[in-house]
């Protein structure tokens, strides 16, 4: 079984496990430190929504980060066993786990969120599933951090802020407009 490392926050340096499970690829180190750095350290008091969390390892790093709320979805019951273990393990009572399918716990949530990470299985087409949903999602002036294939230029009316490239992975950080 592979480890990642959240790199930083409370749970600085601390190693996680990852589930055995075909496809799933955490976040690199490299990636998740350079993100944060442009949010900026600090997410005290952020609500966020992990909606392919696979290992983790983004939600997680947020939740080491100060985020109040933390919701990670996954559909693979041996990836949720294991996230299931990290909340417990580090006593991170604002991690919440949820075992499902993304596309229809977008469709149920109720409350916004202050950012929102989407890093979905590539080749799938589900970030055009997801797009339609997006505003009920993230809040008014809220982040969406976007993992995929290819470069996303843009994404349910948000404006790309910044973005990068290491080896396969294309990550983009979006801002939703303020109303």
């Amino acid at each position: 079984m592979s480890r990642l490392r959240i790199v930083g926050g409370q749970w600085r340096s601390r190693l996680l496990s990852v589930a055995s499970v075909p496809g799933l690829r955490p976040t690199p180190d490299r990636v998740r430190e350079t993100v944060f750095n442009w949010l900026g350290q600090d997410l005290t008091g952020w609500r966020c929504l992990d909606l392919f969390a696979g290992t983790g390892a983004m939600g997680l790093e947020a939740a080491s980060r100060g985020a109040v709320q933390v919701d990670l979805v996954e559909y693979d019951p041996r990836a949720v066993a294991v996230l299931q273990q990290h909340v417990k393990a580090l006593g991170a009572s604002q991690v919440g786990v949820f075992r499902g399918d993304a596309v229809k716990f977008a469709a149920s949530v109720r409350q916004a969120y202050d950012l929102v990470f989407l890093d979905p299985p590539y080749h799938k087409g589900w970030l055009a599933r997801i797009e339609p949903m997006i505003a009920g999602l993230l809040r008014p002036g809220g982040w969406l951090y976007v993992e995929a294939e290819a470069p996303v230029e843009s994404l349910a009316g948000c404006d790309l802020e910044r973005s990068g490239k290491v080896g396969q992975v294309c990550y983009q950080l979006m801002r939703r407009p303020a109303e």
